[in-house]
């Protein structure tokens, strides 16, 4: 083999997607590549012959090969791909920004190859500016993230309160079923299993003609339509439960039943779950000793792409499931809460996206404001859960967004007030202090006060002014790409040698999708805190289209699969990703992927605030 060939060859094993074809192929590319060195002088070259593929070695160059808008071009980048794809000529302008070494490959040669799938996916994703969808298809164990209503296979099997037991056992027996849910004015009111009738009916010796209410757990465990079977499998396990009613989440209507067999069925990667032994811990020593074991259960069983899309979720509802007991604890020794209050989560635990690093976000909703005595107790609970976390390894916030701080420990009227302030002054510091607290959840404690709290606080997160002001912010933030698409690496910490190369996917990407998500959301009316769910919700309506929702959606999974990979192999908690620890094809799904959120982060901001920054 020549030098040139050993050269281009050698170039080939570093870019995607060539680097997967097999020797043959990989020959004939070799075989019938041009390099050429090229420079101002000689650009014109480029310009001339039959369609080809270019992909460049070294050198900046200003591209336009089809209908698409000006590139910006640098090494590891191809062009020319859109007349071989279209099988139709487009002009090709190329003008040399810093010379470079540029490969050509004759369409003859090219067109073969687009019969690959995955070489075609490639291309197509380049063109259409999006990532290549198929890697993030590829999974086993997105199951967990599938819709309930996804999951439901037949309609609810109900009766009415007043049918009798015998006729509520009958219909059980025609349908095959071992549960029956009880509704009122077809609201969900109970549910009867078949272990209810064995033990509350013939164990007794119980007159079967009487209605069925008298047996039937009353206001059950139940889950809304659109949440996933992962919140299922999660709220069975903390409950102890084979059966959940699913809800629809806007009429309250009984939708169906997810039963453990169902669980099981669906379930299809290899995946245990420490959170059952989390619900049963009895004490603090034994929460704490289980929670410390997340870590290596992480390690131990997140091994496939399809794990990481799971493992921000199975950590925040571990750490839900922790804060509920350590409130459960708290309240055995110092008794009943004096007043209604909601547990909040805020930021990556509330967007249920949380990673080994995340530390605790929090905060207190009350029903009213507390008298003194009062106050004591909540800040009693307060300080003993922050801690009791910390304990479990969810580390304290070092900005004191936490329970323990009296300024998150809120009336619902003052948490009102407080909105309209952020509303009314959205100061570039205000919203860079409160846009975590956008992303809230209620994890403990009364639902229906934290419902009052985003019933009352919606239409003014709708206000075009607010809007404006979190959209300039979202603003303030650049994607690590220089103008020719050259990634642009964080300054070194500590040893330079191991960091020469660093890109923080959290601040630098991840935090900007769940911005763009946030704000759409909001606009929308839509109160979900999770991003891929924000997506998702946004309406026909939405400013947001259906295909640039759908490519948030795959490039932050894509992201979030590099940031946990990179957690557990290298044993660390910061979201600083070694670029030249990244495959061929991730490098290029990367580039695209900062490409695509800028593009969309620059959409938003002239949406929402005529784009002034």
């Amino acid at each position: 083999m020549t030098a040139m060939a050993k050269q281009v060859e050698d170039f080939l094993d570093t870019s995607a997607p060539f680097d997967k074809l097999d020797s043959e192929q990989k020959l004939q590319l070799v075989k019938h590549a041009d390099l050429i060195y090229v420079t101002a002088d000689n650009v014109g070259e480029l310009h001339q012959g039959a369609p080809s593929l270019f992909l460049i070695q070294s050198g900046q160059f200003s591209v336009q090969d089809s209908d698409a808008p000006l590139r910006h071009l640098s090494e590891g980048d191809y062009f020319g791909y859109s007349s071989i794809m279209e099988k139709r000529p487009f002009p090709l302008t190329v003008s040399v920004d810093s010379p470079g070494l540029v490969y050509c490959f004759d369409a003859s040669v090219i067109e073969p190859l687009f019969n690959d799938t995955a070489i075609r996916n490639f291309f197509d994703g380049l063109r259409n500016n999006a990532l290549q969808n198929h890697a993030i298809s590829d999974t086993n164990s997105m199951w967990l993230y599938k819709g309930l209503s996804g999951v439901i296979e037949k309609s609810p099997v109900s009766v009415e309160e007043n049918t009798s037991i015998s006729a509520a056992a009958q219909l059980m027996t025609e349908q095959k079923v071992s549960s029956l849910l009880v509704t009122k004015e077809d609201k969900l009111i109970g549910i009867v299993t078949d272990r209810d009738l064995r033990s509350r009916v013939v164990a007794k010796s119980l007159d079967t003609a009487l209605s069925v209410d008298h047996i039937m757990t009353s206001n059950p465990a139940q889950i809304m339509g659109n949440r996933t079977l992962f919140d299922a499998l999660a709220l069975m396990t903390e409950r102890n439960i084979h059966h959940l009613p699913v809800i629809d989440h806007q009429s309250l209507v009984p939708l169906g039943m997810v039963t453990a067999s169902d669980i099981i069925r669906h379930q299809r990667g290899n995946v245990l779950f420490i959170i059952g032994e989390l619900s049963k811990a009895e004490n603090l020593y034994e929460l704490t000793r289980l929670s410390w074991q997340l870590p290596h259960y992480f390690s131990a069983h997140a091994k496939k792409a399809g794990d990481y899309d799971i493992a921000g979720k199975i950590l925040s509802q571990a750490t839900d499931i922790m804060t509920r007991k350590l409130i459960g604890f708290f309240q055995q020794d110092n008794g009943k809460a004096p007043m209604m209050f909601s547990w909040l989560v805020y930021g990556s635990q509330a967007r249920e996206d949380q990673t080994m690093g995340s530390d605790q976000d929090n905060g207190l909703l009350l029903a009213n404001r507390p008298t003194e005595s009062q106050a004591d107790y909540f800040a009693a609970m307060a300080e003993y859960v922050c801690n009791g976390l910390a304990k479990c390894g969810i580390k304290l916030c070092d900005g004191n967004i936490m329970a323990s701080n009296p300024k998150l420990r809120l009336s619902l009227d003052e948490a009102v007030e407080e909105a309209k302030q952020w509303v009314n002054a959205p100061t570039k510091d205000a919203i860079m202090h409160f846009n975590i607290f956008l992303d809230v959840r209620c994890a403990a404690g009364d639902v229906s006060l934290f419902k009052q709290l985003q019933k009352r606080r919606a239409p003014l997160m709708q206000q075009n002014m607010f809007l404006a002001a979190l959209a300039r912010h979202s603003n303030e933030i650049s994607v690590p790409l220089s103008m020719f698409q050259k990634f642009i690496y964080e300054k070194a910490k500590n040893d330079k040698r191991k960091e020469k190369d660093v890109i923080d996917l959290k601040t630098r990407a991840v935090a900007l999708i769940n911005n763009i998500a946030r704000i759409y959301a909001l606009a929308d009316g839509i109160l979900l805190p999770n991003t891929l769910a924000r997506l998702d919700a946004l309406s026909s309506s939405s400013q947001l289209s259906k295909r640039d929702a759908a490519n948030l959606r795959d490039i932050w999974l894509f992201l979030n699969r590099l940031r946990w990979r990179h957690q557990l192999e290298n044993k660390v908690t910061d979201n600083r990703v070694s670029v030249s620890m990244l495959s061929s094809i991730e490098k290029h799904q990367l580039k695209a992927a900062f490409k695509a959120i800028d593009r969309t982060n620059q959409a938003m901001v002239m949406k929402f605030s005529g784009g002034v920054s």
